[in-house]
């Protein structure tokens, strides 16, 4: 239950799915979290919750990772509160269904920026922070979309590898720094979460997550603590010789 004991984290899109499990699962191995959402309401409620429940402080801050200036209020915060960070999950993102015809110019944009702007804003921002207090761990969310693509998902298959290959860059400049901050990459595929319900177009949700689970080679789609144990593995000292890797959680869709 201590995996994590006195570290910082740092979540984003924490409001639901997988943000909420992650943040959830980092509390209660011991960690304090600032957990961050454009939904300050839904966070709110989260770390109202989370907090007597884990016995860690947990704090909600509205939020828009697109936007660096809202970013750099996030660090001042965590420097008041904890004067470090151990821990970032840039978690935060968007998806968009259509193929690059379709997409439209203002869609890609958006996006991009929610997608990997925030990914490149959060790290330039946190790792000055994180190599004040040693080492730390970085964990990107990307998709099982940014390893294989589909036809009409171009901006988020664009941007989901965007993702994984910023994350080695980051890794190599962190190991080379002699930082100590490890930088990984997590691909989940279907999760049940509330992305799935943009997934159907209008066909009900039990039909779409069958469908999707006949996709899976392990027959089911996953659950949001699948992902939130793998985050708290990549963010604890039990990973200390992991960097620069990429995770798939994705019940091996991507061995076919």
């Amino acid at each position: 239950m201590e995996r994590l004991k006195d570290k910082v984290a740092l979540v984003t899109g924490a409001a639901q799915g997988l943000g909420a499990a992650i943040t959830r699962r980092l509390a209660l191995e011991g960690a304090d979290v600032i957990a961050t959402d454009l939904q300050l309401d839904a966070v709110q409620q989260l770390a109202a919750e989370l907090a007597p429940a884990s016995g860690r402080q947990v704090t909600a801050l509205e939020h828009d990772v697109a936007d660096l200036d809202a970013w750099q209020t996030v660090m001042d915060v965590l420097r008041e509160q904890h004067g470090k960070l151990d821990i970032l999950v840039n978690n935060a993102g968007i998806g968009s269904i259509g193929n690059v015809v379709e997409e439209t110019p203002e869609s890609w944009r958006k996006v991009h920026a929610v997608d990997v702007d925030s990914v490149f804003f959060g790290c330039k921002l946190a790792i000055p922070l994180m190599e004040q207090s040693g080492p730390g761990s970085i964990i990107n969310v990307s998709s099982i979309s940014g390893v294989i693509a589909g036809h009409n998902m171009a901006a988020y298959n664009s941007a989901k590898a965007a993702v994984t290959h910023l994350s080695k860059s980051i890794a190599l400049h962190c190991a080379r720094s002699g930082s100590g901050i490890r930088c990984n990459s997590i691909h989940p595929a279907f999760i049940d979460t509330p992305i799935l319900d943009g997934m159907g177009r209008g066909a009900p949700r039990e039909v779409v997550i069958d469908k999707l689970s006949r996709q899976i080679p392990l027959g089911r789609v996953g659950q949001p603590d699948d992902v939130a144990w793998a985050v708290v593995y990549l963010a604890s000292d039990e990973s200390a010789f992991v960097t620069g890797t990429e995770l798939r959680i994705d019940g091996g869709i991507s061995a076919q």
